[in-house]
């Protein structure tokens, strides 16, 4: 579908107080996909193949559509580099069901996905740090995310507190890490343990960086990251993005 030209162009300009006249020439020209420019392109309204990740994860996710585009992004470039999907904190299952089928769909690659949580709600939090209480989000189970999530043969569940399930893990390379645990304390124990094992161009997300609901999840990342070579890229979305750079 197109819209003219102009008539794209005046929306956008618009919508930042500006006001653009039409002229005959211009208006012959044509901008593609012009009902995804609100006023720029914004994918994450359900463009292209994310529309069906977007219809996947919606009833299952508190994450909204800009951050799920930004991760199925990410997800599109790790899976070229053959580690496995971290997620840390599931919840109900929403964006773990997103990445599940993102891997079923790419069959040149043999990674997995590995999702840790409690399942039954968040765990002891620092007064002063951190928002959020303990037992927060434990409208969840086990059963319920296995049930949304589906995937199998791709998907290994590790219920349990963050670190101790981390340490039955193998020492296999790490792609693609979603953090979206909300503490300090978690995110911190998730950098932790996760950063040595991330492969050159893998990439950690941290979904509630920039929230204020959860400053010690921001806290966490910036005095983890203020020792190591990677700077983490802040997004408008609230999520920031840390890149393992390659050694040396």
């Amino acid at each position: 579908m197109s819209v003219s030209l102009t008539a794209a162009i005046t929306r956008a300009l618009s919508w930042f107080g500006f006001e653009v006249r039409k002229t005959p020439k211009s208006d012959e020209l044509s901008i593609p996909d012009a009902e995804f420019y609100t006023p720029l392109f914004s994918p994450w309204r359900g463009y292209g193949e994310f529309a069906e990740y977007l219809r996947l994860a919606r009833p299952y996710t508190l994450v909204s559509p800009d951050r799920l585009y930004v991760l199925c992004s990410l997800a599109g470039n790790a899976v070229r580099l053959g580690g496995d999907f971290w997620e840390c904190g599931v919840y109900k299952g929403g964006t773990a069901r997103m990445l599940a089928e993102f891997l079923r769909r790419n069959a040149r690659t043999e990674a997995k996905l590995h999702l840790f949580d409690t399942f039954a709600g968040m765990p002891e939090t620092e007064g002063g740090v951190d928002t959020h209480e303990k037992g927060d989000f434990s409208d969840c189970s086990l059963a319920a995310a296995i049930r949304a999530v589906g995937n199998a043969e791709r998907v290994e569940f590790h219920p349990g507190w963050i670190p101790e399930s981390f340490r039955e893990m193998p020492d296999r390379p790490i792609a693609l890490a979603h953090v979206d645990v909300d503490i300090y304390r978690s995110v911190w124990d998730c950098c932790e343990f996760i950063y040595p094992r991330l492969q050159a161009g893998g990439v950690m997300v941290f979904d509630d960086y920039g929230f204020p609901t959860c400053p010690g999840a921001r806290r966490a990342v910036d005095e983890f990251f203020a020792a190591r070579p990677e700077s983490p890229i802040i997004l408008g979305t609230g999520q920031a993005l840390a890149i393992r750079l390659p050694a040396g």
